[in-house]
């Protein structure tokens, strides 16, 4: 079995987390079953500079606090009411710097994937469906607020290492969903396998 990738890799300079990320395993552990997936797409969130960043500003709420703990860290936040996301906090404490798991190839314990991505995924056929954008990917992992600042070295929920992809199969673009961010929402901070059929559909898929 790969190794969990150690606190170190996380307390780096987040866009190149963002990229190494690619092609990592993200697990979690649901009452004693794997449920896995390769990581193949990412958004990266720089800081207080970064308008797209909730901690943008060093803003610091209930919500945000995850942000400034040590790389390493899950947050876990919901939006609209209804989707919750995955980020894997990057940096060192009091810079609010994150990785947005965004969509993740499915690997193991998809059969329980499907069960609790139920009401949006009818057939087999749509797997492709089951965790493509980070919104269906929690829903996919039962991932929610439960899960939030959870070390990513613990039992429940962390990455497994595997080699480097080469830079030729890394594609970057704007991230989503963020056009208040001003120029910031133009920054090409989302990280993707390129021609990956897993990735989310469209630059206009929020969830």
């Amino acid at each position: 079995m790969a190794r969990k990738l150690p606190l170190s890799f996380y307390r780096r300079d987040t866009e190149q987390v963002a990229k190494e990320l690619l092609g990592k395993k993200l697990v979690r552990i649901y009452k004693g079953q794997r449920l896995s997936g390769i990581i193949v797409e990412t958004e990266a969130y720089t800081g207080s500079e970064d308008k797209a960043c909730h901690g943008f500003g060093h803003r610091r709420t209930e919500r945000t606090k995850a942000l400034y703990l040590d790389g390493g860290y899950s947050y876990v936040y919901l939006i609209y009411g209804m989707y919750y996301l995955l980020n894997a906090v990057t940096g060192h404490t009091e810079e609010p710097t994150a990785v947005l798991i965004r969509a993740i190839e499915p690997v193991e314990g998809l059969d329980l994937m499907r069960t609790f991505r139920r009401a949006k995924v009818d057939s087999q056929k749509s797997d492709l469906g089951l965790a493509n954008g980070p919104g269906r990917l929690c829903e996919a992992l039962n991932i929610d607020k439960k899960l939030n600042t959870l070390k990513l070295t613990g039992a429940e929920l962390f990455i497994e290492d595997s080699p480097k992809l080469s830079t030729k199969l890394i594609l970057a673009t704007p991230r989503i969903g963020v056009d208040y961010a001003g120029e910031a929402a133009l920054w090409p901070l989302r990280f993707l396998i390129r021609d990956n059929p897993f990735v989310s559909k469209s630059l206009s898929q929020k969830r």
